[in-house]
């Protein structure tokens, strides 16, 4: 595993995360009822202290009544105010070591607020669901909330046993008492805070697929009443990660769920080993076939290959945008040229003033970056030819499994697999502003003569 942090605060969000320390382990106690939206928790930290001993540390978490701070068993000073809890350990943490930090908190879960709205823990009409990128992970859990500070989590949550609950990661036995039950969740993947995903409410569960001996397994939670339409909007998607494992390399978690939610939500969100899907994103036609794409290609180029701060957000979403178009290519649609061409024309007819390599926080989800991420990944295939450019796609995936990447290191990793220097094709599309030619290179279909 390669890991690549950086050493200060996150540029787009300087007030999220703590670079100081980094988190080893979560283990996250909650306690839910939907019809109040109530929400208490217990979270016990292990984290590791930086090359400075700590005085103190900065945990982000929003608007909660706080019941008890531990700093290795022992009460500190803290503060809390503006999504920030302050800790002053009793005694400094000496650097290197490793320290534990317990947080007890309670209250009524809410979005937070952002550039886009809110994000985070929302209350839908029957239950609850969690989408936090890149900011709402402090809506319902303190956490060291930047994206290059992975950790294994530990999910306890209790709700009325009329409510399912799901989370990313492997399901452990649950337990009834009386009208509620406990579902825990064990997700050993390194995970990024904003990843953590999770959705309460009344859901009806399917197998998608036969996983077999060493397979994937893929579950819908779906409401009952779309099951039908959900069968055949995700019934190829079992096909899909069988391509992007011959592609990218191994499926990087234990499994894959995917939630469809009684409400509509304007886009599919990706956490790590599940997606969330609103009502609107299932019609029975595959209508939004090609977002099943992109969220199961994040677990890969974005989950697992996460970005070590958000100024590198294209090499999340220009390479799941890319894997849209090579599941069109593989599945008997488009071909990844003719859609290259699509969006070289759309973005033609736009304002060129967007760099991938930081468009900065305003940007950092317009159209424009996700199609210019898929064309700028489109040109590295038509430079390299298809058997390097797949060798080092796969590659890419397989050397960085679990850790954090830049856009400097996908340079320096593609001109390993090139015959002549790349510099220019990266300062052009990845570091210019003006759209480049599109490229011209005949490309065979995905997965012929790959490997």
């Amino acid at each position: 595993m390669a890991v690549q942090q950086t050493a200060g605060a996150d540029p787009y969000f300087p007030e999220h995360g703590d670079p100081r320390y980094r988190v080893h382990r979560y283990e996250l106690a909650l306690d839910y009822r939907p019809g109040p939206n109530r929400l208490s928790g217990t979270a016990r930290i292990n984290a590791i202290a930086g090359r400075a001993p700590l005085t103190e540390f900065v945990l982000n978490l929003a608007d909660f009544r706080i019941g008890r701070v531990r700093v290795d068993g022992r009460q500190p000073h803290y503060t809390h105010r503006g999504g920030r809890l302050r800790v002053r350990p009793a005694k400094p943490v000496r650097a290197g070591a490793a320290f534990t930090v317990e947080v007890h908190w309670s209250g009524n879960p809410k979005p937070v607020n952002s550039p886009w709205g809110g994000l985070g823990w929302e209350e839908l009409e029957d239950g609850a669901l969690v989408a936090s990128q890149p900011i709402g992970a402090p809506s319902w859990y303190p956490c060291n909330d930047r994206p290059a500070d992975k950790a294994s989590y530990q999910i306890s949550i209790t709700t009325p046993s009329a409510y399912a609950v799901v989370a990313g990661g492997r399901l452990l036995p649950r337990t009834t008492k009386a009208s509620t039950t406990t579902w825990v969740y064990e997700q050993s993947a390194p995970t990024s805070s904003y990843l953590v995903g999770l959705s309460i409410g009344k859901y009806q569960t399917v197998l998608l697929g036969d996983p077999g001996l060493g397979g994937v397994p893929q579950h819908g939670h779906i409401p009952a009443h779309l099951l039908p339409e959900f069968s055949r909007d995700f019934a190829r998607q079992p096909q899909m990660m069988e391509m992007f494992q011959d592609l990218f390399g191994p499926y990087p978690f234990d499994e894959y769920a995917v939630v469809v939610t009684e409400e509509e939500l304007d886009v599919p969100v990706e956490a790590q080993g599940l997606s969330l899907f609103g009502a609107n994103h299932v019609d029975g036609a595959r209508g939004s076939e090609r977002l099943v794409a992109h969220e199961l290609a994040h677990q890969w180029f974005g989950n697992s290959v996460s970005i070590a701060d958000w100024r590198h957000i294209w090499l999340n979403e220009g390479f799941a945008k890319y894997a849209e178009w090579l599941w069109s290519e593989r599945s008997g649609g488009r071909t990844a040229q003719q859609l290259a061409a699509a969006a070289h024309r759309l973005l033609s007819t736009l304002p060129q003033d967007l760099r991938l390599a930081d468009p900065g926080r305003k940007w950092m989800f317009d159209d424009r970056l996700y199609e210019r991420g898929g064309l700028t990944l489109h040109a590295v295939r038509c430079a390299l030819g298809d058997i390097a450019f797949f060798r080092m796609l796969r590659a890419w995936g397989q050397l960085h499994r679990g850790g954090t990447v830049t856009t400097a290191a996908l340079a320096s990793h593609v001109a390993r697999f090139a015959t002549e220097p790349v510099d220019e094709l990266f300062e052009t599309w990845v570091y210019g502003a003006a759209l480049p030619p599109l490229p011209g290179a005949q490309t065979r279909a995905a997965g012929q003569g790959v490997l």
